[in-house]
């Protein structure tokens, strides 16, 4: 069963607040209820992957201005049906940015559920994004992709000015536990 090495890995996450907390149970409860959770046909939401990728000293962190949201995130995408979550987190890391990541840790580092607002093409949804901490040397030129508008190095303490969202806020709390 593909969706048992993700249930595992998400039983041994300990979520770091509330909010982290009830988002874990909604994606546990996602996980266990849709064997097609790793497919994007599954048009109420499913499964994708991200990457917070940080320098060594962890004093920055790449982030990509998405072309289609008009927003600076962190690189990640669908899983499309490829249930090993880490691997897509760092496929789409170095798809979208062409910098090559590493695992810094192969557990989950955060999880996010967020809603995805309806296109012409596809109903509203959401996306239950699995994270995982990855590093990469900072001299490596980041690359865009068609997805992207702009892709950057970031000091860490300037996260918030890029995107100030609770979501992207959270991440950069549990690479700098003193912000």
């Amino acid at each position: 069963m593909p969706r048992k090495a993700l249930l595992k890995m998400l039983n041994n996450h300990v979520p770091r607040d509330e909010n982290e907390w009830a988002m874990w149970l909604r994606t546990i409860e996602f996980v266990e209820t849709h064997p097609d959770c790793f497919e994007r046909t599954l048009m109420i939401g499913h499964i994708t992957a991200s990457a917070w990728v940080v320098s060594p000293d962890r004093s920055r962190v790449l982030l990509m201005h998405h072309r289609k949201l008009n927003r600076w995130f962190q690189p990640g995408g669908h899983c499309d049906g490829d249930p090993d979550v880490l691997r897509v987190a760092m496929r789409e890391t170095e798809e979208e940015t062409g910098v090559k990541p590493h695992p810094i840790e192969k557990t989950i580092f955060d999880i996010d559920v967020h809603s995805i607002p309806s296109r012409p093409s596809e109903p509203s949804h959401y996306h239950y994004d699995i994270r995982f901490l990855l590093g990469a040397n900072p001299e490596a030129e980041p690359v865009r992709n068609a997805e992207s508008k702009e892709v950057r190095w970031v000091p860490i303490d300037e996260v918030g000015l890029y995107n100030p969202s609770e979501s992207v806020l959270r991440m950069q709390r549990k690479t700098l536990p003193s912000i």
